[in-house]
């Protein structure tokens, strides 16, 4: 007789169940990504069911994921540590979810030879440390030489972008990302690089311009260009101020009586305007609309303004120019205000926008991308921020080590050492951890149409026998020095794959019951 635990609209999945549903779940999502891995990846077009006209072209993993509606609860951890890499690193992301899944397809293999989950997580653990120890022997820390170090940092955006939509023109795209990025003197806020798609042009034509553009003009007959600018940046209402109580309305009996109320207001519109002017500014920027009446009273003050700054607009012209953003006027002695040498309008194609150069925050940029379709601008974007992250992490943690599946290969091979000097079935665990390891480079030479079996024994060898830089050319086929052809890695990242991984797939080998039931509701008291 079978005893009803659960409530109606609960179901449970036991041992071996939920295992296999845990790793089912989880190899379908790194299969899923698989073939956006590496130079020779192909990309996902991505069609929303409800707006049919919005579609997403994209090869960025946590992109892919964070998409995708999924129902899997093991498939959603895998989405997590992708997200997680992506805000960590900004790149990456296809890997961790692919190393993770090829560490469970290990395991599952285990456990059908009934090697208990626990025994196999101890092997990753040992396995995962090693791994993490030979990577940072590997490593190799130019951040001391400046020229190396810039050298490192363009190799690294060009292995980043070699496997995006902006392969073609790497070279163009790395050169301006590690000017950018050289510019933060190492700090890791991308808010201080703006990014502004123009579509038009193609994807070469984009370009780097030292200062910050804003996507707004100044007002009707104000100078299009200023030099030596104080700014007071506001978020205040500079439309009529009329009473703003919903509901309130206003009664008169002649036309005489309503002109009045337009004086009134005009003038508490003109006394607004007269305490900005107290300021000393020459350039007032708000965030909401200014009327026609206050911009004609700025530009008699020659003053210029900007109105309808969206707010990050505002908030990032604050960082930039060193001011504060103020929605009250009275005391004109407690704000600072910013400043840039010139402020000027500039046409990018076929809008016209607002210039700061010279802006106190010197580390400030604009990168305008340009290209032809709204999607390849999309995709662009991303795969910019992907290198840009990347870059800005590197100069904080300056180890870079070699990519093409030399780094992978090297851990396996210690992983493999570790194996042998380890008794009993933990040693099956931690060989199953070096085959994980390796799949990496396979699944590269197979996205790029090689012989996978024969290339990577290929570079085994070549690892096992002390050329350690040896990679995939993926390119030519061949196995070549990843240190000459310039496929250089952070190994921040490196190390955030394979430990991110190993813990995911920790978490999913821990899992023996999976139990799917409705929240419990107010009505539901028991």
């Amino acid at each position: 007789m079978s005893v009803q635990i659960l409530g109606d609209q609960a179901t449970e999945e036991r041992a071996e169940n939920a295992r296999m549903s845990s790793f089912v779940g989880a190899i379908a999502v790194g299969d899923l990504v698989k073939s956006t891995l590496g130079p020779k990846g192909m990309d996902k077009l991505l069609q929303s069911s409800s707006n049919m006209d919005s579609a997403m072209i994209t090869n960025d993993g946590a992109t892919i994921l964070k998409s995708i509606p999924l129902d899997n609860p093991a498939a959603k951890v895998l989405v997590n540590i992708s997200k997680v890499q992506d805000d960590e690193v900004g790149d990456g992301t296809t890997s961790v979810t692919v190393l993770s899944a090829e560490l469970l397809k290990e395991a599952e293999k285990l456990i059908e030879k009934k090697i208990h989950p626990q025994t196999i997580i101890e092997g990753y653990r040992i396995a995962c440390t090693t791994a993490l120890e030979a990577l940072s022997k590997a490593a190799v820390n130019n951040g001391s030489d400046q020229e190396l170090f810039k050298k490192d940092l363009i190799n690294i955006a060009k292995t980043t972008l070699s496997s995006k939509i902006l392969a073609q023109d790497k070279d163009h795209f790395s050169t301006l990302a590690v000017d950018a990025i050289l510019r933060l003197n190492g700090s890791t806020n991308l808010n201080h690089i703006k990014v502004i798609k123009k579509v038009g042009g193609r994807l070469r034509d984009s370009f780097l311009d030292e200062g910050f553009i804003l996507e707004k003009r100044f007002g009707i007959n104000q100078p299009k260009k200023i030099t030596n600018a104080n700014i007071l940046i506001a978020n205040s209402s500079m439309d009529t101020d009329k009473v703003k109580i919903f509901g309130a309305k206003f009664k008169v009996d002649s036309t005489s009586k309503l002109a009045d109320l337009e004086k009134a207001e005009k003038a508490k519109m003109k006394a607004k305007v007269e305490k900005i002017k107290k300021f000393n500014i020459n350039c007032f920027i708000n965030r909401q609309l200014i009327y026609d009446f206050p911009e004609q009273l700025f530009t008699d003050a020659k003053i210029n303004s900007i109105e309808h700054a969206d707010f990050d607009g505002v908030e990032r012209l604050a960082l930039v120019t060193g001011g504060d953003v103020v929605s009250t006027f009275d005391t004109p002695e407690s704000v600072t205000l910013g400043h840039c040498d010139t402020i000027e309008e500039i046409l990018i194609g076929e809008d016209v926008m607002t210039k700061f150069s010279g802006v106190a925050a010197g580390e400030a940029c604009t990168i305008v991308l340009r290209g032809s379709t709204e999607q390849g601008l999309d995709e662009a974007e991303r795969s910019l921020h992907d290198a840009l992250s990347v870059l800005s992490q590197t100069t904080r943690e300056t180890k870079t080590c070699l990519g093409g599946g030399c780094s992978e290969m090297i851990m396996s091979k210690a992983v493999e050492q570790a194996a042998a000097n380890e008794t009993g079935k933990k040693s099956l665990a931690i060989e199953s951890f070096a085959r994980a390891l390796r799949q990496l480079p396979t699944i590269l030479a197979d996205n790029a149409g090689f012989d996978s079996s024969e290339l990577v024994s290929k570079l085994r060898s070549a690892i096992y026998n002390g050329m350690t830089t040896s990679g995939l050319d993926l390119n030519k086929g061949t196995i070549a020095d990843m240190r000459e052809t310039g496929v250089i890695e952070s190994y921040k990242l490196k190390r955030a794959v394979v430990s991110s991984a190993a813990e995911a797939s920790e978490v999913l080998l821990r899992v023996d019951n999976i139990i799917r039931a409705k929240p419990r509701t107010a009505d539901r008291n028991q």
